[in-house]
């Protein structure tokens, strides 16, 4: 069996509520996030998933990541893994678009990055290395990661440039899966919230 990467983007914070580009900084969920996390978990231990038996889950260390990973019900198997942080945005952490807009006219991550932080390439090198660890074995893996760099390990997935993230839209407590069709990388599920509803 091809491996696949299920995509867990961690839960609502008041950043991530705000518009706010939240990297490093080490921001909890708001109760609304730890309750997304919680039916996110529900539903991966329903079928089919049925708890994802033989799935090496790996998460961000960051506290948003590390709790919706335990809340899911996925902490005692998880690993931490630094490839799995947030974009570093430099000068921009705690910035909404509409701010850095305002200073910088016409700006888009995907195409100028951020002063003082992480280039697009060092993004994209961190993303091929988590794409490289989940095709290395004949398993499926579940990833507990951040926005940004889940849309960047969806890109370099499919063999698209780093840019190519500005056109996948993730919301908190999404749920995607990176699998084949043909013998080709695909997208299997997309920003899936139904368990929210």
């Amino acid at each position: 069996m091809a491996p696949r990467i299920l995509l867990a983007r961690h839960g609502q914070t008041e950043w991530s509520l705000s518009g706010k580009h939240t990297g490093r900084t080490d921001i909890p969920l708001l109760d609304e996030g730890r309750r997304g996390a919680k039916l996110l978990g529900e539903r991966l231990h329903r079928a089919p998933w049925n708890a994802l038996p033989g799935v090496e889950v790996r998460t961000s260390p960051l506290v948003r990541a590390k709790e919706t990973c335990e809340l899911a019900g996925f902490g005692e198997r998880a690993t931490d893994w630094d490839a799995l942080v947030e974009f570093d945005y430099g000068d921009y952490e705690g910035m909404t678009p509409a701010e850095i807009k305002a200073r910088r006219p016409g700006w888009l991550i995907w195409r100028d990055g951020v002063p003082g932080g992480e280039t697009l390439a060092e993004v994209g090198a961190r993303a091929d290395e988590v794409v490289a660890w989940a095709c290395s074995a004949d398993r499926d893996v579940l990833v507990f990661a951040h926005g940004h760099i889940l849309r960047v390990i969806a890109a370099r997935w499919l063999g698209y440039d780093v840019a190519f993230a500005a056109r996948i839209r993730l919301d908190p407590t999404s749920l995607s899966t990176l699998g084949w069709a043909y013998g080709e990388p695909a997208i299997e599920r997309w920003n899936d919230t139904g368990h929210l509803g």
